[in-house]
């Protein structure tokens, strides 16, 4: 199993302190948030995208070419590309650009994108979100993969014997696609033989099972191998402590925090106590132990082989936020590593053939 750290660079008052830090410090945390991920062992560092407050990652390309110069050996993913909202053109033009500059260590995960401030901003309508995001990845697709393009598209300018540079580092680049709610992206990654990655993060486990029982029976359907199936999925928080009564005695002020946050905000509300949403979401909060022994019932029920973590403290003072992914890579993920299978697929940089073998290089 691998497991990433990812950041949506939500930026709103701390919701134990009430107070917000200045753009340029929040920006900051990021950084040192991979490094510490680089330092602790995680095999993956993602940066989301999101349009509207409270986030300030509009321009993870940028964020990732930071993250690249600061390290060596992290993964460096998408979570998520919001192609719906993109030209595929330009899209490709910024990631080709990081994957030279990360020296082959980019990983996309695409998505629709979520939120009514961002359709409005870019003038996408939910009737036709879905067929641009499809359309926009497909542009982007061949785009990664030939050195002329020719495409009649409805969302952007056609395309005729279009060149685009840089011509990538990786050929491809591994895409997955996100999905929360919708069948659209399952479909969308199966028909492409992609790997899927789960969201995971609102609800109980059910909807998010079925959606990945859909993508198998669409991947099979579309006559791909099924040895070749990978699954991401999401978590909706963690703090690991040595004992559950010190995770939970830890973590309720900020579950407590973030309920008032959204009912004020008039968001939905799964999760009503910090008790239901130990128990029925995905959430890792408790001892080593019981976090390992959820992350088993998960994979009983999506078949993840990757998992992503929150980087960031979310209101948990730093050092307790710290020691608690230090605990979960020294007691945690190394069983999980050993009990539950890697994705189907090298980890490292995913190189052209070589010009006199013709032989995948890999570095």
């Amino acid at each position: 199993m691998r497991f990433i750290a990812i950041t949506l660079i939500v930026h709103r008052p701390d919701p134990l302190t009430g107070v917000r830090k200045p753009t340029h410090d929040r920006f900051r945390e990021v950084l040192d948030s991979a490094l510490l991920a680089e330092e602790l062992g995680f095999d993956g560092f993602g940066v989301g995208e999101r349009h509207e407050r409270p986030f300030i990652s509009s321009s993870p390309a940028v964020v990732l070419g930071h993250v690249a110069a600061l390290t060596k050996r992290i993964r460096l993913f998408t979570a998520v590309t919001t192609l719906s909202l993109l030209d595929p053109v330009r899209a490709y033009e910024d990631y080709a650009t990081l994957d030279h500059l990360s020296e082959g260590r980019l990983d996309l995960i695409i998505g629709k994108g979520n939120g009514a401030a961002q359709r409005e901003l870019f003038h996408v309508t939910p009737e036709d979100q879905w067929d641009r995001n499809a359309e926009s990845y497909e542009v982007f697709r061949q785009l990664w993969r030939q050195d002329k393009v020719t495409a009649a598209t409805r969302f952007r300018p056609p395309l005729t014997d279009a060149e685009v540079w840089p011509r990538p580092y990786q050929q491809p680049v591994r895409v997955w696609h996100g999905s929360a709610t919708s069948k659209d992206s399952v479909d969308l990654a199966a028909r492409y033989g992609d790997p899927l990655f789960s969201a995971n993060v609102t609800h109980p486990v059910e909807p998010y099972a079925e959606l990945t029982r859909h993508y198998r029976e669409r991947w099979q359907h579309y006559g791909h191998d099924p040895a070749g199936i990978a699954v991401g999925a999401g978590t909706a928080g963690i703090h690991v402590a040595p004992t559950s009564q010190e995770a939970l005695a830890a973590y309720r002020p900020v579950f407590e925090a973030n309920l008032a946050y959204s009912r004020k905000a008039g968001l939905p509300v799964v999760f009503e106590t910090l008790e239901d949403f130990v128990a029925r979401s995905s959430a890792l909060i408790g001892s080593p132990q019981q976090v390992v022994d959820k992350v088993h019932r998960y994979h009983e029920r999506l078949g993840h082989t990757v998992v992503h973590l929150h980087a960031d403290a979310g209101g948990l003072p730093e050092s307790r936020h710290r020691a608690s992914l230090e605990l979960f890579q020294s007691e945690v993920a190394p069983v999980l590593r050993r009990e539950i299978p890697d994705p189907p697929f090298a980890w490292s940089p995913v190189l052209p053939a070589s010009p006199i073998t013709q032989e995948p290089a890999r570095a």
